[in-house]
């Protein structure tokens, strides 16, 4: 297993591994076992790549597990993030203040279900928290409150929950995470 940087050469591959996982393509019982709700464009995944915004790891030429990061101002793109940042006054996380100049957005992540449990999420986590560990002390994301999969899985590295909220029907955890907290 090798966890890196995405580069273009890689977008194919991401937009396969979304495909899988994507809300929209599962139904009831499949969405059980985690789902991604973002669907990323090769346009978008290419400006992410370009910002040092994402991150994967693989098994051979096999893409099997994908972490997003960016600043707010890459996601003010989705109507739900503009929602979500406008709540940060009101949210403090240990001695953070949470703003959108201090934090950034981690997310979404996506792990092929054949590798979840094998330590390959976390190593694709600590490949994101190196790098952006330098600009910010403090991730912020949020998750829909029916992914209990990826609930259980970021409270197990250490992300905390700091506010609910709700958004087109949906009920959503945001969660925080000291970027000087390993995770490996």
């Amino acid at each position: 297993m090798n966890s890196r940087k995405a580069t273009e050469s890689d977008i194919g591959g991401i937009l396969d591994l979304q495909e899988m996982y994507l809300y929209s393509q599962l139904d009831e019982e499949e969405r059980k076992n985690g789902f991604v709700t973002t669907p990323f464009t090769p346009e978008q995944i290419k400006d992410i790549i370009g910002k040092s915004g994402l991150f994967l790891c693989e098994d051979g030429d096999q893409i099997i597990a994908y972490v997003f990061a960016g600043t707010w101002d890459y996601y003010e793109q989705w109507p739900i993030f503009p929602y979500m940042t406008s709540r940060f006054p009101k949210l403090s996380f240990k001695n953070f203040e949470v703003t959108t100049s201090a934090t950034f957005q981690y997310g979404p992540v996506c792990l092929d279900m054949a590798y979840r449990g094998k330590k390959n999420f976390n190593a694709v986590f600590e490949e994101m928290r190196l790098h952006w560990m330098k600009k910010f002390p403090l991730a912020v994301t949020f998750i829909n409150a029916v992914n209990e999969v990826s609930v259980r899985a970021h409270s197990k590295i250490g992300w905390e929950e700091i506010d609910q909220f709700e958004y087109n029907g949906n009920r959503y955890l945001s969660l925080a995470f000291d970027m000087k907290h390993s995770v490996i």
